[in-house]
């Protein structure tokens, strides 16, 4: 269930059975440079394990599109370099980035996962816009 402090630290929420996924994004000025057609965010993640045992992330999938309309297809193991056991109850957040040649695009995905008992089973990541200032 979606709190208000929830919906405005992380406005962004996909729920897969008992793993909620939230995203927030921020443009990142200081990191981008328009004239040369660079546009930069980071984006935080907090994946949240309500179930009753713990789950472990192993590889990540992303779709990026740009404000043209090219995909970009992202897949690798883990995510910043880990592949995080959440126990029942609790969290992992971790943060990352995004460049573009463009000042908008979006970002979807989702995470391979294994529980305790070894089935996988992939997680939703909430589809999100990337919108540089104006």
């Amino acid at each position: 269930m979606k709190s208000l402090g929830m919906a405005i630290l992380f406005p962004h929420e996909a729920v897969t059975g008992d793993v909620t996924v939230r995203v927030a994004v921020s443009y990142l000025a200081e990191q981008s440079a328009p004239s040369s057609g660079r546009w930069f965010w980071s984006y935080h993640i907090r994946i949240e394990n309500h179930g009753e045992a713990s789950v472990q992330l192993l590889a990540r999938s992303w779709t990026i599109t740009d404000g043209r309309g090219a995909v970009h297809e992202v897949r690798g193991e883990g995510v910043v370099g880990e592949m995080p056991r959440i126990a029942a109850g609790q969290s992992y957040d971790y943060v990352s980035g995004c460049p573009l040649p463009t000042p908008t695009g979006r970002m979807t995905g989702s995470y391979q996962m294994v529980d305790d008992d070894g089935r996988g089973f992939d997680v939703a990541i909430p589809s999100f816009a990337l919108v540089g200032p104006v």
